[in-house]
């Protein structure tokens, strides 16, 4: 009896190794047979997985997108009592990467964005993760100025602002402009300014940090 092979976990395995790959010398010089060399599998098990190297990007992309999502909900659905506000701080912290344990990451990411430049299909999935993360911040702010007063408060534009912001910083930290310190303070800075200005206050004993 033939063996049975696991065909979506070879991809994620395949996918991890793009990563790993990405993270040492970015996307540019990736090749199949760079991947097939560090996932441990043969160059044909990585074409019967992937039909071209940019369908793999594709799918090594939306691979790293759903695990920074899933830190993100893990954080908001964490803890159901914490105010919506306090919600947004922990989700816009994870998505700027600025711990030490993510920096790997974030050079992972930066190279998608770079390689996405000149992708469309990469610049499609980018789209469509930054789509979702504007609309689950767009959500939290929405539910956060339920107490301001009316039409002061546009909630879709100021998640464009914050996401702007939170994924500008990784760049700034991942070159060393800014301290991992540094950006926490400009990150919950604005968000200070922003329930400011609409008399808003975040449960104070809970700010993501």
């Amino acid at each position: 009896m033939p063996r049975q092979v696991d065909h979506e976990g070879r991809r994620h395995l395949i996918a991890e190794a793009v990563c790993r790959l990405a993270d040492e010398s970015g996307l540019e010089g990736v090749t199949l047979r760079d991947v097939a060399a560090r996932a441990e599998v043969s160059m044909g098990a990585v074409q019967r997985c992937f039909r071209t190297k940019e369908e793999m990007l594709v799918f090594a992309l939306g691979h790293i997108s759903e695990r920074i999502s899933a830190r993100v909900r893990a954080r908001v659905l964490g803890s159901p009592a914490q105010s919506a506000g306090t919600a947004l701080g922990h989700a816009a912290t994870e998505i700027a990467l600025l711990r030490e344990e993510h920096r790997a990451e974030a050079r992972v990411w930066l190279a998608f964005v770079a390689q996405a430049a000149v992708t469309p299909a990469l610049a499609a999935t980018l789209k469509a993760n930054y789509g979702g993360l504007q609309e689950a911040f767009t959500r939290l702010i929405a539910e956060a100025c339920e107490g301001a007063t009316p039409g002061t408060c546009d909630a879709s534009h100021e998640a464009r602002t914050l996401l702007a912001l939170a994924d500008g910083l990784t760049t700034h930290v991942l070159i060393g402009h800014l301290t991992p310190q540094e950006a926490e303070d400009v990150l919950h800075g604005h968000l200070g300014t922003l329930w400011g200005r609409f008399a808003l206050s975040p449960d104070p004993g809970n700010q993501p940090r």
